[in-house]
């Protein structure tokens, strides 16, 4: 029923304009931060890169302390700065607190438009971009299925270009550390039909696929794919070295298309990306920057709706 009612829902809005992200607005991607210098360093890192709102994709200080990670977020990019935050697993004891802060800041940004339930099953806009915020693998209510379902009916009505699917675990191929399956392909495969970006934590690394047309295993990727997202095909990235920690690597399957890890020396960072420069609506310029200066991972998305 709900994929026949999506199916509805696109015929309708099939003659719809879409809708565009306003010009020049900078998004960082982050995870798995902590309570720490590193932490209070990529968030200076957001600051200083012009960013408009933060997506978290879970783990926040691993200390069950709101008021000490609201009040670092605070100190950072200001009391009244968007920021939104999918659950993580080492969130789930204090959630109630971090809800009442994030809630907080919410009625504090108008910009930000957002229903459901915080970090678990949340639907936001900002400037004319789609953010969903999913619990899969960590807040179940309902199973894994749930949220697979949660998102198609998201996104299946949906006239927004860039789409952002977040959430904080993973499967084990969509990671390069020792993770075990945990949020079933589902939710991976609706947010692929649907052209939505998929970004995650958990793992402390960053890890960027290619052009993915299906989410399997093994994974289903493009090395000489332009990086043109649209219905069906997508890119996702693990961006978990928020200041926690940073890990070894312990995968290297051929979809990624970018790693780093201990490994390769990767310090503390966030994938901070441009939407619409200068009013080019279909392209998005992003770049992994780490907090020792440098850009560690440099790629163009274009959204066709083609």
């Amino acid at each position: 029923m709900t994929r026949i009612l999506g199916l509805l829902a696109l015929l309708l809005a099939a003659d719809a304009p879409a809708v565009e992200v306003s010009p020049d607005t900078v998004v960082a991607f982050l995870g798995d931060q902590g309570l720490n210098a590193g932490s209070q360093a990529v968030l200076r890192l957001v600051r200083d890169a012009g960013t408009d709102l933060v997506v978290h994709a879970g783990d926040l200080d691993y200390r069950n302390d709101a008021d000490a990670w609201d009040g670092m977020i605070s100190a950072a990019l200001g009391a009244d700065f968007p920021y939104l935050v999918a659950i993580g697993n080492h969130d789930t004891h204090a959630w109630p607190a971090y809800t009442e802060k994030l809630e907080a800041r919410l009625a504090r940004t108008p910009e930000l438009q957002c229903t459901g339930t915080p970090g678990i099953t949340q639907a936001c806009t900002f400037r004319g971009l789609q953010v969903l915020l999913s619990g899969v693998g960590v807040r179940n209510t309902g199973g894994k299925p749930a949220h697979e379902a949660w998102l198609e009916a998201q996104l299946a009505p949906s006239d927004h270009r860039w789409r952002i699917c977040t959430w904080h675990k993973n499967m084990t191929a969509m990671q390069t550390g020792r993770k075990p399956n945990e949020t079933g392909w589902g939710v991976y495969e609706t947010c692929r039909r649907h052209g939505a970006l998929i970004t995650t934590g958990h793992e402390h690394a960053y890890s960027r696929t290619h052009l993915v047309t299906a989410f399997q295993d093994p994974v289903q990727a493009d090395p000489a794919a332009p990086l043109v997202v649209r219905d069906g095909a997508t890119v996702g990235w693990v961006s978990g070295i928020g200041g926690s920690s940073v890990r070894d690597q312990h995968r290297d399957d051929p979809h990624w298309a970018s790693i780093w890890t201990k490994d390769q020396g990767a310090a503390p960072g966030a994938l901070i990306c441009t939407f619409a420069p200068r009013g080019q609506v279909d392209r998005a310029d992003c770049v992994f920057k780490d907090v020792k200066g440098r850009d560690l991972d440099t790629f163009t998305l274009t959204r066709s709706l083609d």
